[in-house]
């Protein structure tokens, strides 16, 4: 029974070997399982994790942390609050376990893991902007008004993946005024001086006077990933996300 076909120039697995790697990746899966509840039921027994999440995001999160707390008794999760000005000064002052961050995460001191949001963009608009009563937005919309500026805190490439600096056919988007956080957003917003791209989930959860959310057909699917600092890796984060990688991603 050959695993392998082999050539001069290059090795391949044969049909049974790879039923033999898909078998044996999966024993292997529930191995690391196994392992990381003896190590969450051990020095992680009865740990808070403390979680960043933006805005409502928790809500949306609680299929999650649910599971987490029946498969380990004595752990809890703290939901704390992060804005997108700061998104890794919390993990990197140690104020945060894990946080729950829009992709992509390219920072060499954090470990990405498994991703548990999925889901679309809104654009936020003041409900007397000329948007307001089309009732969609584009990217391309945004290279005609000013969105908001997060301030330097929040890199440029992970701003840019929800609200990029250049619209598609290369206009380049006005950034300012500067806010910090949602609610500073959405009060720029309601006054008329810029609008904003959202995940979608800010619609769900929000109806402030005097906004709109728009639906943004053409904008990338976000996906929100379980993030910490490498430095900082416990069995308690690892057991959150291997319950994470086995849920899969909430759609939104």
């Amino acid at each position: 029974m050959a695993l392998f076909d082999r050539t001069s120039r290059r090795v391949t697995l044969t049909p049974v070997g790879r039923r033999l790697r898909e078998d044996l990746q999966q024993a292997l899966d529930l191995l690391h399982e196994g392992l990381a509840r003896a190590e969450a039921a051990g020095p992680g027994a009865g740990q808070t994790l403390r979680l960043g999440v933006f805005g409502h995001a928790g809500h949306e999160l609680r299929p999650l942390t649910d599971v987490f707390r029946a498969r380990y008794p004595g752990s809890d999760v703290q939901l704390n609050e992060i804005n997108g000005s700061a998104p890794f000064t919390a993990l990197r002052t140690g104020d945060n376990d894990v946080n729950v961050l829009w992709l992509p995460v390219a920072e060499p001191d954090l470990t990405v893991g498994p991703t548990v949001l999925t889901g679309g963009r809104v654009l936020a608009v003041s409900a007397d902007h000329p948007l307001a009563e089309r009732g969609t937005a584009s990217l391309e919309d945004l290279a005609d008004d000013h969105v908001v500026d997060l301030g330097p805190d929040a890199p440029e490439y992970w701003v840019a993946s929800m609200v990029p600096s250049r619209s598609p056919s290369g206009r380049r988007i006005p950034r300012g005024p500067i806010a910090r956080t949602f609610h500073e957003i959405l009060s720029l917003v309601a006054s008329g001086q810029c609008v904003h791209p959202l995940g979608e989930i800010a619609a769900r959860y929000n109806n402030p006077p005097g906004i709109v959310f728009l639906p943004m057909p053409d904008a990338p699917a976000l996906q929100w990933a379980l993030t910490w600092r490498s430095t900082a890796d416990r069995p308690v984060i690892r057991a959150l996300a291997q319950t994470a990688a086995d849920l899969g991603p909430i759609s939104l």
